[in-house]
């Protein structure tokens, strides 16, 4: 899989991505609000040996590399979700090194990937689970077009503890086309 924006290239992870992979998602600071954060390369390894073969495949999570397309620099990495057996539900995570946050990648990669998921694969709806606490993605969401669809009250059990989740989602009928 890839895919291009205009400073972008979304790209399949391989083996030669873990050293970057764990320089930036092994920053537990920066990550505070991600499910996974590596200790090890061999965490690495094994997240990529995880990773789902085929892009697009019902019941499954397919991570993506966001590189710069000039320099090939690694960013981060988009999490796609496809849910369901009918598999017209997708939800999304990002995580992005903090080198390179607040320069409108996280924007462009994510604007990238759902004008993909709209208008090339046509799926019906697109969401993003976020913890109410973590404001800069609240903002994200917001900024490219998602809008917010709930406030569950301590409905997930993460890092030991019951938590609050917030749902973005938006509409394929509501997302500008090309």
């Amino acid at each position: 899989m890839q895919l291009y924006t205009k400073r972008l290239l979304l790209r399949d992870i391989t083996m030669d991505d873990k050293q970057n992979i764990f320089n930036y998602r092994s920053d537990a600071e920066a990550n505070k609000f991600q499910s996974w954060i590596p200790e090890t390369l061999e965490d690495v390894e094994s997240f990529i040996r995880r990773n789902n073969k085929e892009f697009n495949q019902p019941e499954s999570w397919y991570q993506l590399l966001i590189t710069d397309k000039e320099t090939k620099a690694v960013i981060g990495d988009i999490g796609v979700h496809f849910l369901g057996d009918e598999n017209v539900q997708v939800e999304f995570g990002i995580t992005l090194s903090s080198s390179f946050q607040g320069k409108g990648y996280a924007s462009e990669a994510l604007k990238g990937i759902i004008d993909y998921l709209f208008n090339d694969l046509h799926k019906h709806r697109i969401t993003a689970s976020v913890d109410p606490a973590n404001t800069a993605s609240i903002q994200l969401m917001e900024r490219i077009g998602l809008r917010k669809e709930g406030h569950f009250v301590k409905s997930l059990f993460w890092k030991n503890n019951w938590v609050d989740d917030v749902i973005y989602a938006v509409l394929h009928e509501e997302w500008p086309k090309k």
